[in-house]
């Protein structure tokens, strides 16, 4: 409470960020938004949460309700449904029910709180290898009249031959759409992007920095904007050099209409040299975005180097600097070449994380249930440790204050959604996933009165 409070007073962002961020360390167990067991019914076990420190990929956590003390509002949290291999996006449907994509390959249904054990039929072959695979998928605006859904997943090269090693086989990134009925089977299935991104058969170009493995960093994130056109995040398959390009999809933010073809006043739209899908530039392996209408910002979340993950709010034809322009360092240790920040012709981060916090899908809060938090933003956080991390953004668009949430459930926090009852909803990327429920939690009993003495 008070380091909330500090911050909003004007408490330097710099040392905040440092001490939330920097320790790998568990935080101390009364620390704001550690886990508190909710109130029993007599002889009912209370669950616990599990104890900081245990392993980075925990077994199942047990059921729940929790009940967490944010920094103004206590908090219940509660599971909604477990048995997820490794989920990554969520989206509701008009009845409340939702559709959940599986990183492996599967796309689920929960239906009134309970997971359906039979996945839904109908999607392409994807390309699943180490966190590459199935990512997001969202309802089309007129999803009640014409039941269409788009989804992004990482697809091989069509001529690879079946059986072929992921380590051997170029792949890329992939959306499609598809009308699905509510039963379990995907119909008019089609692609309706495929980037430029083509990526990993051997031999490979020597590349710069340490970087990573070429199955990484597919971004495959989704949102329409107020216009109604599709945003998705295209990641740089750890092939950075290829980033600055404007004529492929490698780091990049892209927008198209809603049947593929590409919006007249996109930003490089006739351009020689440019893709016209492209909306920004500079980017690494973007994990989350967001479109908040009543603001119009496009909020977008990135996984960087070696520290340096950053929030963005992302502009028309923007340049978000990477990989010439960074606050992280390179895998080999090397740091950026063109500097940090304050770079001519690149827009900093709203904010970056000393050292990586790993995030996950970024929403921002404009729901009922949590008047204060209107406004907020809410990130979906893996590591460092594992959080809910709620952020006040203040009149000039940055962030003025910062907490981490659901932390001692050391559960890698993948996807964020606020519900349409208002609720915050948040996918547990782990074996064994979950879909967790935040609401408020109700006020405690009146303490009995003193006994007379």
């Amino acid at each position: 409470m008070k380091l909330w409070a500090g911050l909003l007073a004007g408490v330097a962002l710099a040392g905040f960020g440092a001490a939330a961020f920097a320790q790998n360390t568990p935080p101390p167990a009364p620390a704001p938004g550690a886990q508190r067991p909710a109130a029993q019914a007599p002889g009912q076990a209370a669950p616990t949460a599990p104890p900081a420190g245990s392993p980075a990929r925990p077994a199942p956590f047990g059921d729940g309700p929790w009940t967490v003390q944010a920094s103004d509002v206590r908090l219940t949290v509660e599971v909604v449904t477990k048995g997820l291999d490794h989920p990554w996006g969520m989206a509701f449907l008009p009845n409340g029910d939702l559709l959940v994509t599986e990183r492996p390959g599967r796309l689920r249904v929960v239906r009134s709180g309970v997971l359906d054990p039979k996945p839904i039929e109908g999607l392409p072959a994807m390309y699943v290898t180490g966190i590459s695979g199935f990512t997001d998928l969202l309802l089309d605006p007129n999803f009640a009249t014409n039941r269409l859904i788009y989804f992004s997943y990482s697809k091989a090269a069509p001529d690879t031959p079946a059986g072929t090693s992921p380590a051997q086989t170029d792949a890329t990134l992939v959306v499609a759409r598809a009308r699905w009925d509510g039963g379990y089977q995907l119909a008019d299935v089609r692609e309706i992007f495929v980037a430029d991104a083509w990526y990993g058969k051997p031999p490979l170009p020597a590349k710069c920095c340490g970087q990573g493995p070429a199955s990484g960093s597919f971004g495959g994130r989704l949102a329409i904007d107020g216009q109604g056109k599709l945003l998705i995040t295209s990641g740089d398959r750890n092939f950075g050099e290829k980033v600055q390009d404007p004529s492929n999809h490698f780091g990049k933010i892209l927008r198209i209409n809603l049947d593929g073809t590409v919006p007249s006043d996109n930003p490089f739209v006739g351009r020689a040299g440019y893709k016209p899908e492209i909306w920004s530039i500079g980017h690494r392996n973007q994990l989350g975005l967001f479109y908040d209408a009543p603001t119009g910002k496009l909020w977008e979340s990135e996984y960087g180097p070696r520290g340096g993950d950053e929030i963005n709010v992302i502009t028309k034809g923007g340049n978000y600097g990477w990989i010439d322009v960074t606050q992280g360092m390179h895998y080999n240790g090397e740091a950026a070449k063109k500097g940090t920040r304050g770079v001519a012709g690149f827009i900093d981060p709203v904010w970056a994380f000393p050292p990586s916090g790993n995030p996950g899908n970024v929403a921002i809060y404009r729901g009922a249930l949590f008047p204060s938090w209107t406004g907020d933003l809410l990130l979906a956080n893996m590591s460092r440790p594992p959080s809910l991390v709620r952020a006040k953004i203040g009149p000039d668009g940055q962030i003025v204050a910062m907490e981490r949430l659901l932390e001692n459930l050391n559960q890698r926090l993948r996807d964020v959604r606020v519900g349409p009852d208002g609720a915050i909803y948040v996918l547990t990327d782990e074996t064994a996933g979950a879909i967790l429920k935040i609401t408020p939690a109700p006020a405690p009993p009146p303490a009995a009165p003193a006994a007379p003495r």
